[in-house]
């Protein structure tokens, strides 16, 4: 049940994100700036190209946790017993990064209670302080490479699933394996490795199951060397455009 409440939060911070994206693609599609609307700026489409592709990789695999508790086989319960913890621990520390970028993008609306942004923005710590921190999932995660070998060899397996489909992804999979064959002072590297688990995870799901665009760009940013340390730095020649179009609530 533990676990089951994780993954909880994870698709709780998923679903906020994707909340805070939307408002932001919604706001810069019908707001004119500089000449025109903003989503067809250059420096404001890599931003929201670069929140929906966080978003996007974070829905993906909390859905892929979410079948693995559905098909509830023995590979299955070892995959998500490593998965949740991984994934509690990503997804909810992305979540009030992005959740402060949507805001910003609506400019002075988004500091207004009434736009919405606000209570966003509050809610987005929440679920990684509840059913265990950062650092508790970290812990959790080594307690279980070092006691489970069975739930490792099933997240390896099923990151395994995208092998020789993008070689970066092939390289931060060589990389993981370098850091989990290292023990010495493994316990201060707790959240260096977690978070790459988690995005060789989204980076394998996404491979897998993603348009070309979405995993390509993934790929680049989240597994390559070509990102920097603020959302809106995607590398130019990515297709941008396609990213916030897909992040674009769909309006009846």
């Amino acid at each position: 049940m533990v676990a089951a409440t994780r993954l909880d939060c994870a698709v709780g911070s998923a679903a906020l994100m994707r909340q805070a994206v939307a408002q932001a693609v919604h706001h810069a599609t019908h707001r004119s700036a500089f000449g025109g609307p903003l989503v067809d700026k250059p420096l404001m489409r890599n931003v929201l190209a670069d929140m929906a592709l966080e978003s996007e990789a974070a829905t993906t695999t909390a859905m892929r946790l979410a079948a693995a508790y559905d098909a509830d086989t023995e590979q299955e319960r070892a995959f998500r017993r490593l998965g949740v913890a991984v994934t509690k621990y990503w997804v909810t520390k992305r979540c009030p990064v992005i959740a402060a970028e949507a805001l910003e993008c609506l400019g002075g609306n988004g500091y207004v209670e009434e736009s919405g942004m606000p209570r966003l923005f509050r809610e987005s710590p929440l679920n990684s302080v509840w059913e265990g921190s950062g650092n508790v999932q970290a812990l959790d995660v080594l307690r279980v490479l070092q006691r489970e070998p069975q739930a490792l060899n099933a997240f390896l397996v099923e990151i395994g699933r995208a092998r020789g489909a993008d070689h970066r992804l092939d390289a931060a999979v060589k990389d993981l394996l370098g850091e989990l064959g290292d023990l010495e002072g493994i316990e201060a590297r707790a959240r260096r490795i977690v978070e790459r688990m988690a995005l060789v995870l989204q980076g394998s799901l996404l491979v897998r199951f993603a348009p070309p665009a979405v995993a390509d760009a993934f790929a680049a940013s989240r597994l390559g060397p070509d990102w920097g340390t603020t959302f809106g730095t995607l590398p130019p020649t990515l297709d941008l455009a396609s990213l916030v179009t897909r992040a674009r609530p769909t309006e009846h």
